[in-house]
């Protein structure tokens, strides 16, 4: 029945008056309204997808950003404390030598100075003559 309906619609004329021409009219009015609003759409969604896409991009930059950073600081603060550390045993040694007899043992030690009437016998350290044994072989 629908193909004997269309073939006999087909064969029907349109009714040409003002009515028609304006229900005609607001229905081509109407399809280009939503195909407009279809290129709107179309064009709002690829806007959002580049923002989006973007954001995204900075935001994966600014994580790894971050984390080279934290990084940089991890090791500044390892550097630091081992600065401070360094700084602390030269503080020790400087108080060490304000102190005379201290500065009298380390040059008896080290450059084998002696008072009058005072030997120094230097007795060798195990460790050292290990290390030179291990050095020859």
């Amino acid at each position: 029945m629908n193909k004997t309906q269309k073939q006999s619609s087909e064969k029907v004329t349109a009714i040409d008056n003002d009515y028609v021409r304006s229900m005609q009219k607001k229905e081509y009015m109407k399809k280009a309204q939503k195909k407009r609003l279809r290129n709107r759409l179309a064009v709002f969604a690829v806007i959002i997808c580049i923002v989006a896409g973007s954001l995204f991009n900075m935001n994966s930059r600014q994580k790894e950003l971050l984390a080279m950073k934290e990084q940089e600081k991890a090791r500044a603060m390892a550097t630091l404390k081992d600065l401070k550390a360094e700084q602390e045993q030269l503080n020790m040694q400087l108080t060490k030598l304000d102190d005379d007899e201290y500065i009298a043992k380390l040059a008896r030690k080290e450059y084998f100075l002696s008072e009058s009437n005072e030997i120094i016998f230097s007795i060798p350290d195990k460790k050292k003559e290990s290390e030179k044994e291990m050095r020859k072989e």
